[in-house]
């Protein structure tokens, strides 16, 4: 199969899973490294010309990450577009599945397997603690509503504050998330990349939690080390 990506976990998941199909990704897809594909412009603001020139059996999107008008415009060249909705750590195993089977993979690939494993066992924290988790700076945002990176938190014991905001992803004023007196600040390297000197500074007092974007929010191979590499983190801050 000739296969496009819109989705960089999903990319990783295919180009993994399937070597050679995958012929397009965006400029976001970082893995697997030297990934040697035609690149079709970002998430939000894919070249749907340049796809449209690849000739894709399938192009595999997601829900959240890409904007329906690209998608209906890749529909309407007659291109098959494989939509995904990932919520929650359960759905991201039943979704890449299906994203597998679409693909001509013939069985289940061994990464799979284990990141069912190590997510059916995460590691057990020593008490629940609340956080507060900006995913984005000027405006900030924080993880809302029926997200993965929230779910995945939730399983390893971290309880996040505006998990039932109307939102999924709302704007809070910073000095809203401060007087919410979380236990954490969980601050990921993506989508914004937030460092040791670019975000824990607006948090005075507060513990931060620097993670790995790529463990929190891609559902892909990166789950089977996710619950590891997070829980570790997760620990090591702490009043």
């Amino acid at each position: 199969m000739r296969i496009v990506s819109l989705v960089p976990s999903l990319t990783e998941a295919v180009a993994s899973s399937v070597p050679g199909a995958l012929i397009g990704a965006t400029d976001w897809c970082t893995h697997p490294a030297g990934l040697d594909v035609t690149r079709i412009g970002g998430t939000k603001n894919p070249r749907v010309d340049r796809i449209v020139a690849l000739a894709p059996d399938l192009v595999i999107a997601n829900e959240e990450e890409n904007r329906e008008p690209d998608l209906a415009a890749l529909r309407t060249a007659g291109l098959e577009v494989l939509v995904t909705d990932i919520r929650d750590v359960p759905q991201a195993f039943g979704e890449l599945a299906r994203v597998l089977r679409a693909c001509g993979v013939p069985s289940r690939p061994k990464w799979l397997d284990e990141a069912e494993e190590a997510w059916a066992a995460p590691l057990p924290p020593t008490r629940r603690r609340t956080a507060v988790v900006p995913i984005w700076r000027r405006p900030w945002m924080v993880l809302g509503r029926d997200t993965f990176a929230g779910d995945a938190l939730a399983r390893l014991g971290v309880d996040q504050l505006y998990a039932g905001h109307a939102e999924r992803y709302p704007r809070i004023p910073v000095e809203e998330l401060i007087a919410a007196a979380p236990d954490l600040v969980v601050l990921p390297d993506e989508p914004y990349r937030f460092t040791a000197d670019d975000g824990p500074e607006a948090f005075p007092g507060l513990p931060c939690a620097l993670l790995s974007g790529r463990h929190l929010t891609w559902y892909g191979p990166s789950l089977a080390e996710a619950p590891k590499v997070l829980g570790e983190a997760l620990r090591a801050a702490h009043r």
